[in-house]
């Protein structure tokens, strides 16, 4: 972990609701797809976590949502602003694991981290396959960027206005994968779990106090007792997660 200033480049909206933030400055402490940074925002106590979308030495992506005061202030914050930043938190996702055919799966704002992942199993002579999920056309974001690098992406949204009707689970159906790597809200990965029938990795998004393991207020149940979403995650396996 480490603590940077960073310089605002770009804010804009891409979705209904939805940020994209280029930031310049050190992102070396960020070393996989799926890690975190926490944002602190002028006169609110806590830092604000979000995952990274992409990243190289001197800059990163960051795509959130506005959903309270935070993200809201966040979002009307203009290039040439500084944000203090926790870089490199989180594990990230294991690619050695993927195998030659991995399936990304996405819902909402859980969709950023996967495209970070998506450019490095290509990169790595991987095939991704993707999933993504929106509730609506107007919520979708980031599929062109996804087809751009060369994976094959299938899209569903709740209300039938993009893609296929229904779930991320509908997406996927019929798709043949051989692992699979999934972010987004925990009844999305509920159902992920259940539908899935290879190992695989979920990202949790979770409400944080510390954002470094040091308050215990995002545990999640395992196998192995309760693990901290921050510190012990995002990412857990499959196998050992509890629902």
């Amino acid at each position: 972990m480490n603590r940077g200033i960073f310089a605002i480049a770009e804010n804009k909206e891409i979705a209904d609701g939805v940020f994209r933030m280029e930031l310049l400055g050190d992102a070396r402490e960020i070393k996989r797809p799926g890690q975190f940074v926490d944002v602190e925002i002028d006169g609110l106590f806590l830092r604000r976590p979000i995952s990274v979308c992409d990243w190289d030495g001197g800059s990163m992506v960051l795509i959130y949502k506005v959903v309270g005061e935070g993200t809201a202030r966040l979002s009307r914050m203009k290039p040439g602003a500084a944000l203090d930043l926790l870089v490199g938190l989180g594990n990230g996702f294991d690619m050695s694991k993927s195998g030659n055919r991995p399936l990304l799966l996405g819902g909402g704002v859980g969709v950023p981290p996967l495209y970070g992942l998506a450019k490095r199993l290509v990169a790595d002579g991987k095939r991704p396959i993707a999933a993504l999920g929106f509730n609506a056309k107007k919520d979708a974001f980031y599929v062109d960027e996804f087809r751009a690098l060369g994976v094959e992406t299938f899209v569903s949204t709740v209300d039938g206005t993009f893609g296929a009707k229904g779930f991320v689970t509908d997406a996927m159906k019929g798709v043949e994968y051989g692992y699979f790597y999934a972010c987004g809200p925990e009844g999305m990965l509920r159902a992920v779990h259940a539908a899935t029938a290879t190992d695989g990795q979920l990202s949790f998004e979770q409400r944080m106090g510390c954002g470094f393991g040091a308050c215990m207020g995002c545990s999640c149940k395992t196998k192995h007792g309760n693990k901290r979403i921050c510190r012990d995650g995002p990412v857990l396996e499959k196998g050992e997660v509890i629902f």
